[in-house]
């Protein structure tokens, strides 16, 4: 009898902390928007900000921007679903996003910046090299390439996050089918 308890416990135990881990981590439905490989947590910033989105910016070390001025997406995977990795290289490509400012960052696992030669960290609406028709097409890669690169040394498991600063909403012309970038893997080390 009280093996079954203590198993009963364990189990209500592990559940516990690891869909909390979960929720914090990755968020859901509720917390969360996905678009492809890109997520973005809707009430960040805001006083009524439900609890696992607090503890998600809390555990980071974030100061979350408020999603009524700001929205953030971030991305961990390529568009294939695969982990990004320093040691592939990748192209992150589409439309630019419709808003009044916008930035294009990558960081390491734990959100720092990834030390390199050329202290090259984002690529902005301001600083991008625009292609045909406002498409933005950034390489993520160890080594330098020509265009818009962000470099990721050896950083091991990365972080991309795409800010967008008064995102015009669905019915606002472009904004309205506008949708994150394509991250594609090119190749691996």
């Amino acid at each position: 009898m009280l093996a079954n308890v203590l198993v009963f416990v364990m189990i209500a135990v592990v559940g516990g902390l690891g869909s909390s881990w979960y929720m914090i981590e990755r968020g859901s439905a509720l917390t969360t928007r996905s678009f492809g490989p890109w997520s973005a947590w809707v009430a960040a910033g805001r006083s009524d900000a439900d609890p696992y989105t607090r503890a998600h910016f809390m555990r980071r070390g974030m100061l979350p921007v408020s999603s009524a001025l700001a929205v953030t997406f971030e991305a961990v995977s390529d568009s294939d679903g695969q982990r990004l990795h320093s040691s592939c290289e990748y192209v992150v490509d589409g439309d630019e996003p419709p808003g009044r400012f916008w930035s294009l960052s990558v960081f390491d696992e734990n959100g720092g910046l990834i030390p390199n030669p050329a202290e090259r960290y984002s690529y902005n609406s301001a600083t991008l090299l625009k292609g045909a028709g406002g498409r933005m097409t950034v390489a993520i890669a160890r080594s330098a390439r020509p265009g818009n690169w962000l470099p990721t040394g050896g950083a091991g498991r990365l972080a991309l996050m795409l800010t967008v600063e008064e995102l015009r909403e669905a019915g606002e012309g472009q904004a309205g089918r506008w949708r994150p970038p394509q991250i594609r893997r090119v190749t691996c080390r």
